[in-house]
């Protein structure tokens, strides 16, 4: 078969987009264009919040989807399943990505691009943020002391950092005090608990709650704490949910140099001692 015998067979131009990363992705690699829906919790970029929001991360509005006649639906991990299940009884095309780590999201990057037709930009977008990923690993050199670090994803019940946020704070210099969960696949298996946090005493706590602000000034009074080294040095920072907890771009392109600042002051400090 000739290529001009190809011509027929489009990629997809009218696509949903359950979750954050892959529209981030799709307007890094110059295919915005193909987005005709999105989640309400999308912010990256910012002309994508003007998108049709059709979608919540465990719920959809199926008529809102429907009424954009897409032909490629894209979602993210086991927790859309009964979404997908859904929309395929409706005769929908529906990928389900179940990326969890800094390498999977490079390739998903790339399966992406290449799914709608822009694998050149694709590579492109890789190379910059396989740079990036060396300049973290050349700073976490340069560091006298790594500091243990606590990352709550959320409070009640108290869930730690997923694998791609656990290895982010390994590759920027930090020690996930809880890195032993982080390959979970769900979220139960990242259940923790304030005894277990407070025997492994971190240096800095992240929270970053999916949905909901962190409440700062809560963690550094909650009972029991008070010989916590994040505590007593007021070490407790909100982290932005729309970079750390989508598997994509955002991760490499922002999360780096926000945890590499958070890792530099801590040093900083301890040089003064």
């Amino acid at each position: 078969m000739s290529m001009n015998d190809l011509s027929k067979y489009q990629y997809p131009n009218k696509i949903i987009c359950l979750t954050e990363e892959s529209v981030e992705t799709l307007f890094l690699v110059g295919r915005g264009d193909l987005i005709k829906g999105v989640s309400a919790f999308v912010k990256r970029p910012n002309e994508a919040q003007k998108l049709p929001k059709v979608s919540f991360f465990t719920t959809s509005n199926y008529d809102k989807i429907l009424s954009h006649n897409p032909d490629l639906i894209i979602g993210h991990s086991d927790i859309q399943k009964d979404i997908a299940r859904d929309l395929i009884e409706l005769g929908q095309n529906v990928f389900i990505s179940n990326h969890r780590s800094i390498d999977d999201i490079l390739g998903y990057i790339l399966m992406l691009s290449r799914m709608v037709g822009a694998e050149a930009a694709g590579i492109d977008l890789i190379t910059s943020l396989e740079e990036k990923i060396t300049e973290a690993k050349e700073f976490t050199k340069t560091l006298h002391k790594r500091p243990r670090i606590y990352f709550e994803e959320w409070d009640d019940p108290m869930i730690s950092a997923i694998q791609w946020v656990s290895e982010l704070i390994d590759l920027c210099g930090g020690v996930d005090i809880l890195k032993s969960k982080s390959q979970g696949i769900l979220a139960k298996d990242r259940f923790t608990s304030h005894e277990e946090v407070i025997a492994l005493n971190p240096d800095i706590i992240f929270g970053c709650h999916c949905g909901k602000k962190v409440k700062v000034e809560k963690i550094l009074n909650r009972e029991g704490y008070q010989e916590v080294n994040a505590i007593k040095n007021k070490k407790v920072f909100e982290l932005a949910p729309e970079i750390f907890l989508q598997p994509g771009p955002a991760l490499l392109i922002d999360g780096i140099d926000i945890l590499m600042n958070y890792i530099k002051e801590f040093n900083n400090e301890e040089e003064k001692i």
